[in-house]
């Protein structure tokens, strides 16, 4: 697996053209799955897993991994299936997100594929699986699915969405009564955290699932306005979104003129030491990583009042 990962350079050349890596893999069976390669640290053979009391049931162990201790969490059992058996032949994806570094146990890995976010596209209605699908795609005329990775490490360990008192005592929105905020994340269980922390601006609050379904939206507010910051205060938009990601709805609205003067905050479980020059290269305003819920209101209010 040595060299799974590209170059810092020519991942940033994704930033802005709709682009994105998946590192595919399986976890029993057939079915094939993707994750974001920007998310992934490393990929290695499964080391041995250390048994901790009171572990949730979804935690296989910990493994002992250059010097830090590693949560494995096997990604079979936390979406509904059976659990991964044979530890020798698996694999563990160490991948971060929401600032910490958590291990996902799979049953193989195969290898990386380039493709657009406007093959990536939301996942089918109805079924159990879907509600830990945040996207699916195309590989080889094969379906691969794309996991609401946030869903599951909410279920282990909830994250706190309140902002806490003293923060939301120096909130301050004045001059921008009557305007929204705009959220866009393809993961329910995000939107939904996203939107209880900023509720204390007082704002109201409008949301969209993926990055095309927000341009659209801001582009019908501004036809109805003249101009879409009569009536938006910010846009606070994930990164990674089937049909356009959030890299290039930014690049997308700094593009356009009667969009251009939208404050832009990416907030984003890729929190890795590539993305101050990504949101430098299209334009955004600010960049937080995933979640802190002081941060995000503190941030978005100081958009909200910037000239």
């Amino acid at each position: 697996m040595s060299g799974i990962l590209d170059s810092v350079n020519q991942r940033t050349q994704l930033v802005g053209q709709n682009r994105l890596e998946l590192l595919l893999f399986r976890l029993n069976g057939r079915q094939r799955f993707g994750i974001n390669v920007f998310k992934v640290r490393e990929v290695l053979q499964c080391p041995p897993l250390t048994s901790i009391p009171k572990l949730n049931t979804l935690v296989r162990g910990v493994a002992h991994i250059r010097g830090q201790t590693i949560s494995v969490i096997d990604l079979s059992m936390a979406t509904g299936g059976k659990r991964i058996e044979n530890l020798e032949t698996a694999f563990i994806v160490i991948a971060e997100y929401n600032r910490s570094v958590q291990g996902f146990l799979v049953g193989a890995v195969e290898r990386i594929v380039n493709t657009n976010w406007d093959a990536i596209m939301p996942p089918p209605q109805g079924t159990g699986r879907a509600s830990y699908l945040t996207a699916v795609t195309e590989v080889e005329n094969e379906l691969v699915e794309i996991l609401d990775v946030e869903k599951i490490l909410n279920e282990i360990s909830p994250l706190n969405t309140d902002v806490s008192d003293d923060v939301a005592a120096g909130l301050d929105t004045k001059g921008s009564e009557g305007k929204i905020i705009f959220i866009a994340d393809d993961s329910a269980v995000a939107r939904n955290q996203v939107k209880k922390a900023l509720t204390t601006l007082g704002l109201e609050i409008e949301m969209a699932k993926n990055g095309q379904e927000a341009l659209d939206r801001l582009k019908e507010i501004a036809a109805e306005t003249g101009k879409v910051t009569d009536k938006v205060g910010v846009l606070v938009s994930d990164i990674e979104m089937p049909e356009m990601d959030g890299y290039t709805l930014t690049a997308e609205i700094k593009n356009t003129p009667e969009l251009q003067d939208l404050h832009v905050v990416l907030h984003t479980s890729l929190s890795g030491v590539f993305n101050q020059a990504m949101v430098q290269k299209v334009g955004a305003d600010d960049f937080i990583a995933k979640f802190h819920p002081d941060e995000l209101a503190t941030a978005v209010q100081k958009w909200l009042t910037a000239d």
